[in-house]
């Protein structure tokens, strides 16, 4: 669907007299992650669904499938009956880096998928295991500069988020670092508090527990803004990246072609679950900011970030694993 029909479309859907009344799949309904538990995307999905569970009092799980970067996920979402049983917990890394990564990637963002909500949008944090000497940004440019090629950050993978925030990195500082991608932010993380890699921007969602819990340095965040939850750490931009935003975003999307009435009911009821206190309480914690509103706003989001990765990979000249 032609994304100018799309909006028309929620448009219209917004003003029929029984948009609220949409009945909702007698199936269970299905949230489907591309990660494995205990990652950011996985994390944001469980809390939702739980309230959405309760508020539908409809089962609402969560699946994980995890592997290249969400794209195995995404692609089985696309495939799925458009008919609200099946929905994805997508993110930044399937929905906006890949699309532009992989020419010959099993679905199109624009064609195969329905935006419902965003659902949070997050800095990444930098952040390094206890033996690394760097304190601040500066301090680890100066190191890789020294050592041109050597410290490592790991990634969920080739085409995540923390991938994609390290080339924006090394584009804006003239560094040389290596990137180590791994299946996930959980193995990623292990490896990070064991030693074996030295930094990583990773997401303030997985992030956050290390950081409360004294496991690692944390020398910067990603949005232009810093989080509430993390009140006391500098962003890049304060630490002379001007405009550096490599945010992570978590949204929930469905199969294209669902009815629009069924879109604006589990939007309104999204947006409902997303203010009620546990929740809006959890996603602050991990620093997800920002969420909620129309389909439709959630669509012209996607738009402005399919263009400025597109940017990003081009001048970077990433190639897919």
């Amino acid at each position: 669907m032609k994304r100018r029909t799309f909006l028309a479309t929620l448009a219209a859907a917004g003003v029929a007299p029984l948009v609220r009344a949409q009945a909702l799949p007698s199936a269970p309904i299905r949230i489907i992650v591309g990660f494995p538990p205990g990652g950011g995307t996985d994390v944001m999905a469980r809390v939702i669904a739980q309230q959405l569970a309760t508020r539908w009092g409809h089962p609402v799980v969560v699946e994980n499938k995890a592997g290249a970067a969400g794209m195995i996920a995404a692609e089985y979402v696309a495939n799925q009956p458009n008919d609200g049983t099946a929905l994805l917990m997508t993110n930044i890394s399937n929905h906006a880096i890949a699309p532009n990564l992989y020419p010959k990637l099993g679905y199109d963002v624009r064609r195969d998928f329905m935006p419902l909500m965003l659902v949070g949008i997050t800095p990444n944090l930098l952040i390094g295991n206890l033996n690394q000497k760097a304190d601040t940004v500066s301090e680890l440019v100066a190191e890789c500069k020294s050592h041109p090629g050597a410290i490592t950050f790991g990634s969920a993978g080739v085409g995540a988020a923390q991938h994609l925030a390290l080339e924006m990195f090394k584009l804006r500082a003239g560094i040389d670092a290596l990137h180590v991608p791994y299946r996930g932010s959980g193995p990623m993380a292990s490896d990070l508090l064991g030693g074996q890699i030295n930094y990583s921007f990773e997401t303030m969602t997985s992030a956050t527990p290390m950081v409360r819990g004294g496991k690692v340095k944390v020398l910067a965040q990603t949005r232009t803004k810093r989080a509430q939850a993390f009140p006391d750490v500098p962003t890049m931009a304060e630490q002379g990246y001007t405009d550096f935003d490599a945010s992570t975003w978590y949204g929930l999307v469905g199969p294209s072609g669902m009815d629009p009435s069924l879109v604006a009911r589990m939007n309104d009821d999204m947006n409902y679950v997303l203010v009620q206190p546990e929740v809006a309480e959890k996603l602050q914690s991990y620093g997800a900011e920002d969420g909620g509103g129309s389909a439709a706003r959630f669509a012209e989001f996607i738009d402005v970030e399919l263009a400025k990765w597109a940017t990003v990979i081009r001048e970077a000249d990433v190639k897919p694993a």
